[in-house]
């Protein structure tokens, strides 16, 4: 008989890998602006940004607010601070942060940079990604660009 706790891997560890790796596939390509390395993470493209109730379903409308939002700030990035894993979903903290450089849905550029906390739940299908819902505070981020 052994003494001492055994460890014993969970079940799930593999697809949890396999998840986080999606995630961190996506926030690179996002990093570098490349709008189809960051499509091909999806199993089904779809963006629900709560700051400012938007809803980009599908490969063309995803694709369509990367090119406006990379347009707008060119250098926009993601640094992860947790993941935290739940049934079907990532729940991540991040940072996000970016210099305002183009101009964006009639708002001129400021050439002022922003950086804000936000949260984001990125929806599986196994392990496919099928969508991911992003929390921030668009108030944090104008006040930054004002």
């Amino acid at each position: 008989m052994r003494d001492g706790p055994v460890s014993v891997t969970p079940i799930d560890a593999r697809q949890r890998d396999q998840r986080e790796t999606v995630l961190r596939d996506l926030l690179k390509a996002q990093n570098r602006q490349d709008i189809d390395a960051s499509l091909a993470c999806f199993a089904h493209p779809r963006y629900e940004l709560v700051g400012n109730q938007r809803v980009y379903e599908g490969s063309d409308e995803v694709r369509r607010y990367y090119r406006t939002t990379f347009g707008a700030f060119p250098d926009l990035s993601f640094e992860l601070i947790a993941a935290h894993h739940a049934d079907a979903a990532l729940v991540v903290e991040m940072w996000m942060s970016g210099s305002h450089l183009g101009s964006r849905r009639g708002f001129p550029a400021t050439g002022r940079h922003f950086r804000c906390r936000m949260a984001g739940v990125f929806q599986f299908q196994d392990t496919g990604l099928i969508g991911a819902r992003i929390y921030y505070d668009t108030g944090t981020i104008a006040r930054q660009l004002a």
